[in-house]
């Protein structure tokens, strides 16, 4: 009997703990519940804010769909996948600069067989001719699947016509340098384009009836004269404020204004870089938070274009932030990508960052970095989490 009690009571005990540890888990559970709903709300939000600006004609709004639309596109990896965009609401003519890959690029591979005698592997490899056959065609239709999927996402009808430019960086074979030409231009209106059935064209025939113009062999990289070309000025810049003189030692940065947080980070990279000379521009609200600041250091060394996000979190920053960081800094041709943070970053965030042009700099790395400029503030995220609760009850 005393045996059977026993095996009761530890039968009881482990139930206990069990019991107790699912509700911890349970709790754990609907913590990351939470979490990712305010995530999910904040960017549902920003959406709904870029559409609502869309629909309206918003020049900087039109850029941003007209970005998520190529950004969308999927193409080989050997594709550069790299752009400039811009926008005039005067004309509604939208200026697409656009970078195709090289010749060089494309397969030639046709076949591999095994020699069973010489007991070999031997690669058969299409013509030069062949090659640029392939090249010419890939890149007509690469130009008007591209205007076609522009032309298509625009609900808004924002655009009365698409300016195109193809640009090819590759080497000149007579010079062994590197070079970039634009190889092809077109200029075409949607009214007229959408009456196309683009299923049924000849890539190349379709291409010259809207008064393309490029050489008789795209594969030979004749530079041709853009028809229209892209206002090289970068609009996104807007006049910048000063935030740090007005913090204290009792100032959370995490429970601060996001647009204030974002001149923050562009005054403490502007002291950071006067010594060598750098200069550093805050750019226009995002709705994908690609770009918060732009930093110029004339350092002939380690210096050039930097990308820098900034993100006022009050929750550990995973890795898809870090890739989105990676993929801004290939877009805009950077250097280097900084990305700053109120919280920390999870072990992918830092594992992605290996090796890669990138700095993460956390909470800590702020405060530190404010200090070293005569600024004192702290960083609180439960205070930041409750107060953001009580301004949505």
């Amino acid at each position: 009997m005393a045996q059977i009690d026993r095996r009761n009571a530890k039968a009881k005990e482990d139930f206990a703990g069990a019991h107790r540890r699912w509700e911890d888990d349970q709790k754990a559970w609907a913590l990351r519940k939470q979490a990712y709903q305010d995530q999910q709300q904040e960017a549902n939000a920003k959406v709904d804010v870029l559409k609502s600006r869309y629909l309206t004609g918003d020049p900087d709004a039109v850029l941003e769909n007209c970005e998520l639309v190529l950004n969308k596109s999927q193409y080989p990896d050997f594709f550069p996948k790299d752009f400039e965009l811009d926008y005039d609401s005067g004309t509604r003519i939208l200026v697409l600069e656009y970078s195709l890959p090289p010749v060089a690029a494309f397969p030639t591979l046709s076949e591999v067989k095994y020699t069973s005698s010489k007991k070999e592997l031997k690669e058969t490899h299409i013509s030069e001719a062949k090659v640029d056959s392939m090249f010419d065609s890939a890149i007509y239709k690469v130009t008007l699947r591209t205007l076609h999927e522009l032309f298509e996402a625009d609900t808004a009808n924002a655009l009365d016509a698409i300016s195109f430019n193809g640009w090819v960086t590759s080497i000149n074979k007579a010079t062994g340098k590197e070079e970039t030409s634009c190889i092809l231009t077109i200029q075409v209106k949607k009214q007229e384009f959408l009456e196309v059935d683009l299923g049924q064209v000849d890539p190349k025939l379709c291409f010259k009836k809207f008064k393309g113009v490029a050489s008789a062999k795209l594969a030979g990289l004749t530079p041709v004269a853009p028809i229209l070309q892209i206002d090289k000025s970068d609009r996104r810049f807007v006049s910048a404020y000063d935030v740090a003189d007005s913090l204290d030692s009792g100032s959370n940065l995490a429970a601060m204004d996001w647009e204030d947080f974002e001149h923050l980070i562009r005054e403490v990279f502007e002291k950071e870089f006067r010594t060598s000379g750098g200069e550093v521009k805050v750019t226009r609200a995002s709705a994908d938070g690609g770009v918060d600041a732009i930093a110029f250091d004339p350092d002939p060394i380690r210096g050039g274009k930097i990308v820098i996000q900034a993100k006022r979190y009050t929750n550990t920053v995973g890795v898809s932030a870090v890739r989105d960081l990676y993929g801004t800094v290939m877009n805009e041709g950077a250097t280097k990508g900084i990305l700053v943070t109120t919280a920390d970053y999870g072990p992918d965030a830092y594992e992605f960052a290996r090796g890669k042009p990138l700095t993460l700099l956390s909470g800590s790395n702020l405060l530190h970095l404010l200090e070293k400029h005569g600024h004192h503030a702290r960083i609180d995220l439960k205070e930041a989490k409750r107060l953001a609760q009580e301004r949505t009850d």
